[in-house]
């Protein structure tokens, strides 16, 4: 049996319907059911239940986006950097196995010539850096609260997408936002995500951190085109000028924006497609959300 903390999420959801469609057992775990934010409490619940694997899927990313971060920092505290540390001194003294959904908001930027960010590279946007959003500087800390830990799998997910429209994904918000920014960016289509995770336990690759991102990166601008060729939309896409008019227009806090290597990820066999192949089969395969306009 698999336990899923925050299985009613975008992320946590996808992993759900990803076991349930793969008819393995799973079993999504919600804090009105236990509060994991209860060390001690969750750890008597794991001991009560033995759970096979755990995956936290669980924080808090803030909607409608990260600047509500700046606001319920409180929240964002406790669900992107205590949590995974609670989680780890529950799992560690239970003895059971868990990956943590993390986050390659950590960086920003690349290292020249779109040379991405690897899994040793120290973070550069984070609290450390002083020059980051609430919620990276959160995220960077919870993978400081598992920095030594066993039996744990530090999976980093980078704007994720699929082809199912939502407030969530990365293409319905390019749809929906009056103005863009344009950026280079690695990013995760959710379903290969998930699948690329499920892997990592079952064929039981070394534990550790993997950046599990599409292969390669991609240009606001060049998403764009791929959403003009293939949905059509009537909409004009609009672009800011430059960061500092994005920052007075539309944010109240920077943005990450960067380039990750998944090499190690490709290493271990598992096999992910390139962002671009990723972006056109979600599109392929566009399904348009009935609350949202068209």
């Amino acid at each position: 049996m698999i336990y899923v903390l925050g299985g009613t999420g975008f992320v946590g959801g996808a992993f759900v319907r990803h076991f349930e469609a793969s008819g393995i057992e799973c079993r999504s775990i919600s804090r009105s059911e236990i509060d994991y934010y209860d060390r001690d409490r969750f750890t008597r619940f794991l001991q009560d239940n033995r759970p096979e694997f755990l995956i936290n899927a669980a924080g808090y990313t803030g909607k409608p986006n990260v600047d509500a971060c700046e606001i319920y920092r409180a929240d964002s505290l406790m669900g992107n950097a205590s949590l995974p540390g609670l989680l780890r001194e529950s799992c560690e003294s239970v003895g059971i196995p868990w990956g943590h959904v993390s986050s390659g908001c950590i960086y920003t930027g690349d290292k020249g010539n779109q040379v991405g960010f690897t899994e040793v590279d120290e973070p550069n946007f984070s609290f450390r850096t002083n020059n980051c959003s609430f919620y990276s500087g959160c995220k960077a800390l919870g993978e400081e609260c598992l920095h030594g830990a066993e039996n744990v799998y530090v999976w980093r997910l980078r704007i994720p997408f699929n082809h199912e429209d939502s407030g969530r994904n990365y293409i319905s918000k390019l749809l929906r936002y009056d103005w863009l920014l344009e950026a280079r960016n690695s990013i995760s289509h959710l379903n290969d995500f998930v699948e690329a995770c499920h892997a990592c336990w079952q064929q039981h690759v070394p534990f550790g951190i993997y950046n599990v991102t599409n292969g390669g990166s991609i240009t606001t601008s060049e998403v764009v085109e791929m959403i003009k060729r293939e949905l059509q939309p009537e909409q004009e896409f609009k672009f800011f000028e430059s960061d500092e008019q994005f920052m007075e227009k539309a944010a109240n806090t920077p943005r990450s924006n960067c380039v990750m290597d998944n090499t190690k990820l490709l290493q271990t066999g598992i096999e992910i497609p390139s962002v671009h192949d990723a972006i056109e089969r979600s599109l392929k395969n566009w399904v348009w959300e009935k609350q949202l306009p068209c």
